[in-house]
């Protein structure tokens, strides 16, 4: 069975946590097939908030571990969805 393996990963404070988070994704960057930033932006402001949504493939090992670390810096929460192909 094939699946989607999608992480919802927000991080406040973004000027401040976002050099972590990056290099987790560095760390683990052939397995992220696809990846999407988002934050609030605007003329005269920009959210301190963001979220990035990957598209994670490989094994659930490495999956489960780029999960972790990301979890364990400060301000980052991650959430997981997969959808499932017979």
């Amino acid at each position: 069975m094939k699946k989607h393996l999608i992480f919802g990963v927000h991080i406040t404070n973004r000027v401040k946590h976002v050099p972590e988070v990056q290099k987790v994704l560095t760390e683990f960057g052939c397995s992220i097939k696809t990846r999407l930033g988002l934050h609030e932006a605007g003329a005269t402001s920009c959210s301190p908030n963001g979220l990035i949504i990957l598209e994670v493939i490989g094994g659930d090992k490495e999956a489960n571990q780029m999960a972790r670390k990301l979890r364990a810096i400060t301000g980052v929460e991650v959430q997981k969805m997969v959808f499932a192909h017979p």
